[in-house]
């Protein structure tokens, strides 16, 4: 047996519980986890509270990443007492994921824990750290460098955000941080940003193109707001997308793209190429400073995770939040 937060939907309705589990019941794979740490992200409150279409069969064992050390393997890249991570490919969705002390997946799924990091240490960073890291990594290979001019983040205080303005500001960024939460400006100044902007300015339909500011963007927030964003790009400016916050629509001109050059870049974690998840996870070890890194994490134990998510779900989460399985 090993505990688990399970989601079920039937005629007695949606909801979501701390229980424990016969292993008996894992799910088909070669490669049996046992896990010391996953997170809470965006689309596990999604998932957990219901307030998203995410969970996709029932019953789900949620948590989209987890760090932790192989028991069994069938899968000739991985042995007995080898530490791993896994990010996306539909754990937590379609296949049971990592809030759970124990989960067995694909091997394929798997990247090895860089040694440089503990098992906690990897889920501060998680999957909005690897996927803030891709975003500056599409930055940089669409010509995107520092003495370009200014770089926006939006939903800067939270997980996929506060990592992207830190390692921005690391590399020798101007970052400027948008979130709808002034209280957290302090803790943004903190991370490196340089500047931090009301997301009410950004949230509200806007002009086809507006003054030229940005060199390139990280959003999290989708509909108007990176609209807005394509906007106000400079020339050849460089957007990159990873969430929809604020909604799946983009109500945008296509003047930004044709008379401007913008690029809007799609940024996905879920799917990515194992060599590209490599890269992030190295660039992470070499680029994120561990005391920033420090600042946006907090931790809870399992039994916390269904309350949190709720906190998380009403913006009242920031940074990254670590989940320790065994407690």
């Amino acid at each position: 047996m090993f505990k688990a937060i399970v989601i079920e939907k039937d005629e007695a309705g949606y909801r979501a519980d701390s229980r424990e589990i016969d292993e008996a019941q894992l799910p088909e794979g070669d490669v049996t986890v046992d896990v010391d740490y996953s997170t809470l992200n965006y689309k596990d409150g999604l998932a957990i509270t219901g307030k998203g279409p995410v969970v996709r069969k029932f019953p789900m064992v949620p948590g989209i990443d987890f760090a932790g050390t192989v028991r069994e393997s069938r899968n000739p890249d991985y042995k007995t007492g080898d530490q791993v991570i896994l990010n996306g490919w539909g754990v937590g969705e379609t296949h049971w994921g990592g809030l759970a002390q124990v989960t067995r997946v694909k091997g394929e799924w798997l990247v090895p824990l860089p040694e440089a990091f503990t098992p906690r240490r990897a889920m501060s960073i998680g999957t909005a750290g690897y996927t803030a890291m891709l975003c500056v990594i599409a930055l940089e290979r669409h010509g995107v460098s520092p003495d370009k001019g200014e770089i926006i983040v939006t939903g800067a205080a939270g997980g996929v955000g506060s990592t992207a303005v830190a390692l921005l500001s690391r590399l020798g960024y101007t970052v400027v941080a948008v979130s709808g939460r002034s209280e957290e400006a302090d803790y943004l100044r903190g991370l490196g940003a340089a500047e931090v902007l009301d997301r009410a300015a950004f949230s509200q339909a806007g002009k086809p193109l507006a003054r030229e500011r940005w060199a390139g963007a990280v959003d999290v927030v989708g509909s108007h707001t990176l609209a807005n964003l394509c906007a106000a790009m400079k020339y050849r400016g460089v957007v990159t997308a990873c969430g929809l916050a604020q909604g799946m629509d983009l109500p945008a001109s296509v003047a930004p793209f044709i008379l401007r050059g913008v690029s809007l870049i799609g940024i996905d974690s879920v799917m990515c190429p194992r060599p590209e998840r490599l890269e992030a996870w190295g660039r992470l070890v070499r680029d994120l400073d561990p005391a920033k890194l420090d600042a946006i994490t907090d931790e809870i134990g399992l039994t916390d995770v269904v309350a949190t998510a709720e906190r998380l779900m009403a913006g009242q989460v920031r940074g990254r939040m670590v989940v320790d399985v065994n407690r």
